[in-house]
């Protein structure tokens, strides 16, 4: 990510929306990013009803669903954190509501405030996982999935020694 810090502050949200929607395994969801906050802290996404994102029974596919909350908690922890931490996804599991006939709309939002309490819980153990609820949503604010995801952070010196099996590994 040291390339999105060369850019110009403006111009950072604006290549993160772009960075999203043109990779290729995001770009097959059928997702969009539709919205990256000017700090870095939120990703609004759009789920269309569409051609590619509709199941045999007309409504939205739930792979497409699941796949959409995939990456932009992980991505803006990186980029709120640093380079000095590792973040992985490590779980996740949707439930769903009620059939999407419509466009949904989900929100990936990391506050300042919680990247602090982050930071602080690493200075007293090596590792942390942090579970993020998004909820998918129709226009109207009707929920039709909501997806939890496990996000697991530790700093990089000691995601290096445990994955080398050195002293603190488990």
């Amino acid at each position: 990510m040291k390339w999105l810090k060369k850019l110009p502050e403006a111009w950072r949200p604006h290549a993160v929306r772009i960075g999203f929607n043109l990779h290729p395994a995001y770009r097959r969801t059928g997702g969009r990013v539709e919205h990256v906050s000017p700090d870095l802290t939120c990703i609004r996404i759009r789920l269309p009803l569409n051609r590619g994102t509709r199941n045999l029974v007309g409504s939205i596919f739930g792979g497409s669903l699941f796949a959409v909350t995939d990456g932009p908690h992980p991505f803006l922890l990186l980029l709120g954190l640093g380079s000095e931490y590792v973040v992985w996804d490590k779980a996740a599991s949707i439930q769903y509501r009620r059939p999407g006939r419509t466009t949904l709309y989900a929100e990936c939002i990391v506050t300042p405030q919680e990247l602090d309490e982050i930071r602080d819980v690493l200075t007293r153990q090596p590792d942390v996982d942090r579970v993020y609820r998004i909820e998918i949503k129709d226009g109207d604010g009707i929920i039709h999935a909501i997806v939890e995801r496990t996000v697991y952070i530790s700093r990089k010196e000691h995601y290096k020694q445990k994955s080398k099996g050195g002293a603190g590994s488990q």
